[in-house]
């Protein structure tokens, strides 16, 4: 290892002659462990982490070159420095080509020495795609830094579960046509909904149903369904990279075993499911005369569907009716699968290649299986469950990028807003040889854009990983924390209010995306709420202790005013009863007065039932804990799934209105966003301050070191803010003054997403402070969320960071330096256009990002 003096004098003749290269980002960089990594270190690391000093406890000095062993520390060493935490402020500063060399130079050998050990992809991962720096992109960039036209890597992208699913959907059911009445009904091409527990599934027949025995519970064991069976994570954020899905060998034997449930469907509807042909019936009279006697609820057998073909009759169907397959029937099953499943038609050499499969199955166990179990080998199809963008067609340009086109192309575009099949124009188009240049792009995703018939449930999925505000029913809460909060809802009637409100959120952004001005904008700053009848006291103010004893006497002043009338009525006939009762008594054997007091006693029950049950009713109207939000406003709709728990089912039905006055602003502060970022027992401020950092302001935020105990006192009867004393800490503070500062502010709700104004009978405290934001003007002190979000809302750096998140989405990966241009065209495009959506959708899948590809491009 060189001597600090001897590196000194190295770094003295040798950086110059570095610097004096123009750097291109992402190519491969010359150099060893001595000659990149140790000199960085000794000028920039080695004062604050040597045998002396070990800074945070940490001795560099020996680290020595990338290895699996030390490959950790390179890692947050990494992170460090490319975020720009390293070295401190009060330390002399590397350039920027240095540092971004550096940090490429680490991630090479990391990439390097770990590719056979699991693989280094950190970098990878949509939370890191910040680490490079915002005004990079959208500021002045040294001269010594040359770009050269984007492109992104070829690829197999994985489709997600809900896109798979949405597929299958297509397969089995008839979904309505889009209505222009009635914008927010589901239609076809929109997302299968989720039921009312939160559960992804493809059911089977539901819209034929006509009766079934027992209650919900029954009801949902009964009826088939497919559970969603391609993994991903639940705390999803951005996840739909290219990098990070693939298909493992016990999802493909879901997928094979689920795909002869389908098929059987398509074939025989209704009969695949039942066990009786009485079950197929419009009088379910005519089963009740032959079915079993035994307990059939929660059993197939305890289901009766009315006999009305809705399902869409295919090539399966056909197939199955002929007593004898010929090979022209089978061929046309298998394109007509091929297409369905994979959105392209299969060539000759495909179509070959699965007639022999399903001629062999049907050798092998015979004709009816046999073709289900051959026609399902479709569905593990490469490209029925990847989408490729190989770019093997076409010339190179200079810069050795290949643009898709034709399929691949056609295909690229339709992803980029749908989940089924490209509408007839579009398939037009590619098999025209019409989807080849970037007009052409131009031209379909403009028409697919301006047509609302054409369902885009990307463009949703867009804003559902961006705000994070689906994951409200999935948050488990301690009932006893809960009922704390106000919250009329209990156990399930809890979780179904979150899912219905995730819902309603998914109409209300609907709406804003409809009108298409300052959508950003619009979205932190409505006033607008789509709501329930149940959500009013989710929008509503907690009381204070003197306004909730105040509202338990108005509870008891209600009950007593509804029972008034009959109040006196009971007071009469209770003392004829007792007049009776104590005659009875004494007239033993005198059979028609007791007969009278037994009537008069009955009627003195029913009485008393009237009024307990005319309190209740009262005493419901009068909510003790919380001032209930007073909407009014006019009558929507928004999408939900088809029955799924029987009775349990959601309904479409909601209200368009507005939120209380200074109480709410935006979707971070209605319960849908508040409740998903909350825990079982309180709120979560580091995780909403992480949110507003990364997806608002553009900052990075180090992973938590392993050796922290990540964990606040268990302190009942404490505010969370006093609790996070312990963030304060000398260590903790340094990363976490980025989030608690921005997350605090909420603490003006609960963690059911209600206002409050106190908590444990003191003022709530919701000071917070925009630190570090990378724009001066926006730094500085908030009294609130609302003040901070008003903030936030009218800055252009958080429309710019807006935009790298939707080229995230929509290119599946992260930004590069390269991508400069097009990231600064679509937020100019955006601006210009007055916040479209359309025109910052538009603006990114015409880019080079997006249309070209190049064979092993470094990300």
């Amino acid at each position: 290892m060189f001597g600090r003096s001897t590196l000194l004098a190295f770094a003295i003749l040798v950086i110059p002659s570095l610097r004096g290269k123009p750097f291109v980002p992402g190519e491969i960089i010359r150099g060893d462990f001595k000659q990149i990594g140790e000199l960085f270190l000794e000028n920039h690391c080695f004062d604050c982490h040597d045998d002396e000093t070990k800074e945070a406890d940490l001795n560099l000095l020996d680290l020595g070159p990338v290895d699996e062993i030390n490959a950790a520390v390179w890692k947050s060493v990494w992170a460090q420095v490319a975020m720009g935490e390293m070295p401190p402020p009060n330390k002399s500063q590397p350039k920027i080509t240095e540092r971004l060399k550096f940090s490429d130079w680490v991630v090479q050998e990391l990439r390097e020495e770990m590719k056979e050990k699991g693989g280094f992809k950190a970098n990878l991962d949509p939370k890191k795609a910040n680490y490079l720096e915002h005004d990079l992109l959208f500021g002045e960039l040294p001269n010594d830094i040359k770009l050269k036209p984007t492109s992104s890597s070829s690829r197999i992208w994985r489709i997600t579960p809900q896109e798979h699913i949405t597929r299958l959907n297509e397969l089995i059911n008839m979904e309505p046509a889009f209505n222009p009445s009635k914008p927010g009904v589901r239609t076809r091409g929109d997302f299968v909904p989720t039921n009312h527990g939160g559960e992804l599934k493809l059911y089977f027949g539901t819209d034929r149903i006509i009766r079934w025995e027992g209650g919900t519970v029954a009801y949902q064991t009964a009826v088939k369904s497919v559970p969603v069976v391609l993994s991903s994570s639940r705390k999803h954020g951005f996840e739909n990279y290219a990098d990070f899905y693939s298909v493992n060998s016990s999802e493909a034997t879901q997928i094979l075993n689920k795909a002869e449930d389908i098929l059987k469907y398509m074939a025989y509807g209704p009969m695949s499911l039942v066990e009786f042909p009485e079950q197929i019936t419009d009088n379910p009279k005519t089963y009740d005369a032959v079915k079993p006697k035994e307990d059939l609820r929660g059993l197939p057998s305890a289901i009766v569907y009315n006999t009305k073909v809705v399902r869409p009759i295919t090539p399966v169907y056909d197939l199955m009716r002929q007593d004898k397959f010929t090979e022209d029937s089978i061929r046309k099953t298998i394109t007509f699968l091929f297409e369905v499943l994979t959105f392209r038609p299969p060539s000759e050499k495909e179509v070959s290649e699965y007639l022999q499969i399903v001629n062999e199955s049907i050798k092998k166990i015979g004709r009816e299986q046999g073709a289900f179990m051959g026609l399902s080998s479709i569905f593990l199809d490469r490209d029925a469950l990847f989408r490729p963008e190989l770019a093997k067609e076409g010339k190179a340009d200079k810069y050795g990028r290949v643009m898709l086109q034709d399929w691949e192309l056609g295909l690229a575009v339709n992803h980029a807003l749908s989940y089924i099949r490209p509408d007839e124009k579009l398939r037009d188009a590619i098999v025209q040889g019409k989807m080849r240049t970037r007009s052409d792009v131009r031209r379909e995703v403009s028409r697919m854009l301006d047509d609302d018939s054409i369902r885009k449930p990307r463009v949703l999925r867009f804003f559902r990983d961006f705000f994070d505000y689906d994951l409200s029913g999935y948050i488990c809460k301690d009932q006893k924390a809960l009922a704390s909060t106000g919250t009329s809802a209990r156990d399930n009637a809890y979780f179904r209010a979150m899912f219905d409100a995730t819902a309603s959120t998914d109409r209300l952004i609907e709406l804003i995306l409809a009108d298409d001005k300052n959508v950003l904008k619009e979205l932190l700053t409505t006033q607008k709420v789509v709501h329930t009848g149940n959500d009013r006291s989710l929008f509503g103010r907690r009381y204070t202790k003197e306004e909730q004893k105040n509202a338990q006497e108005e509870k008891k002043r209600a009950e007593e005013l509804a029972t008034l009338e009959i109040a006196e009525e009971r007071k009469i006939l209770t003392k004829e009863v007792n007049k009776l009762e104590g005659q009875a008594k004494a007239n033993k054997s005198d059979k028609a007065l007791k007969k009278m007091v037994a009537s008069k006693q009955k009627e003195l029950k029913a009485l008393i039932k009237k009024m307990a049950d005319m309190k209740r009713k009262a005493g419901n109207n009068v909510n003790t804990n919380v001032e209930e939000a007073n909407f009014s406003g006019k009558q929507i709709f928004a999408r939900v799934s088809r029955r799924s728990f029987g009775t349990g089912s959601m309904k479409p039905e909601r209200t368009l209105s507005t939120v209380p006055e200074s109480q709410r602003l935006g979707i971070l502060t209605h319960p849908s966003w508040l409740v998903s970022h909350s825990d079982a027992m309180d709120n979560h401020a580091i995780h909403r301050g992480i949110w507003v950092r990364e997806r608002l302001l553009g900052g990075g935020i180090p992973d938590v070191p392993i050796t922290v105990d990540a964990q606040l006192p268990d302190e009942p009867g404490t505010t969370l803010r006093e609790r996070m004393r312990v963030t304060r800490e000398k260590y903790c503070w340094s990363c976490h003054e980025k989030m608690d500062p921005l997350g605090l502010p909420f603490e003006m709700y609960n963690h059911a997403g209600i206002y409050r104004t106190t908590e444990f009978e003191k003022p709530v405290d919701a000071k917070g402070e925009i630190i570090d934001s990378g724009d001066p003007s926006l730094d500085g002190p908030v009294a609130n969320a609302l003040e901070m979000i008003d903030k936030l809302a009218n800055s252009e750096r958080v429309e710019q960071v807006f935009v790298r998140h939707a080229f995230r989405f929509w290119m599946g990966r992260n930004e590069t330096l390269h991508d400069r241009p097009v990231l600064q065209a679509a937020h100019e495009a955006y601006r210009e256009s007055g916040g479209s959506m359309k025109v910052l959708i538009l603006s990114l899948v015409t880019s080079d990002a997006f249309l070209f590809r190049k064979q092993n491009i470094q990300n």
